[in-house]
């Protein structure tokens, strides 16, 4: 029997990678570009080279996800949609408020149609995600959808809180040191749910590996 562990170990952080690679991207080129000292033309071409990275690696991510995992989720996307489109107004306008409320719009969309397919009995995060968690019971996907529906609209909330209050480096940094953390903590604060309603020890790893998409 073929052991195929590694190659899903792989596949997960694979996922990993394409959910946040171009965000690290968009701030590895916005930080190579940013001036020493304050000046509002210089940072505002910064921001727009950043936001052309972001672009690029964002749909390079969708390609290698084809490439690599032979699929590509609805969530990724929606969310590669509204990094070109909202990418393009702000290159086009030369504001970075259109990139900075890319988030709150897919947070507050995921977290609407997430409640309200818990409303109706319907665990969207199953179908958003096209993954399936080994032995996860339909009554564990429902719960599941529940709380990231929930989730999504706190993070839509603070990223509109972040992006009031702080610069656009601050705010920048925060995607890495505040959303992201608190997606892995969210994570794993469900898989004891997830584990009462079926999920096998086996996958636990896989479920913590395949969250949403919160970059």
């Amino acid at each position: 029997m073929v052991d195929t562990k590694p190659k899903s170990a792989a596949s997960s952080w694979l996922n990993v990678a394409v959910d946040y690679g171009p965000l690290l991207v968009f701030l590895a080129v916005y930080r190579f570009n940013a001036p020493s000292e304050s000046n509002a033309a210089s940072e505002l071409l910064a921001i727009i080279y950043g936001t052309g990275a972001f672009m690029v690696a964002a749909v390079a991510a969708l390609l290698i996800s084809k490439w690599r995992l032979g699929r590509i989720s609805p969530m990724l996307w929606f969310s590669t949609a509204l990094i070109v489109g909202f990418g393009a107004l702000t290159i086009f306008f030369g504001d970075p408020t259109f990139v900075q409320l890319k988030p709150t719009i897919i947070y507050t969309a995921f977290g609407i149609a997430l409640l309200a397919g818990y409303a109706t009995g319907r665990a969207l995060l199953k179908v958003l995600l096209e993954a399936a968690f080994e032995g996860l019971s339909d009554a564990g996907w429902l719960k599941l959808s529940r709380n990231w529906g929930v989730f999504f609209l706190v993070l839509a909330v603070l990223n509109e809180v972040l992006r009031a209050q702080m610069s656009f480096e601050g705010w920048l940094w925060a995607k890495f040191w505040v959303f992201m953390p608190l997606t892995f903590l969210f994570t794993f604060a469900n898989i004891p749910m997830l584990l009462k309603h079926g999920l096998s020890i086996d996958a636990e790893e896989e479920a913590v590996k395949n969250e949403p998409p919160t970059a």
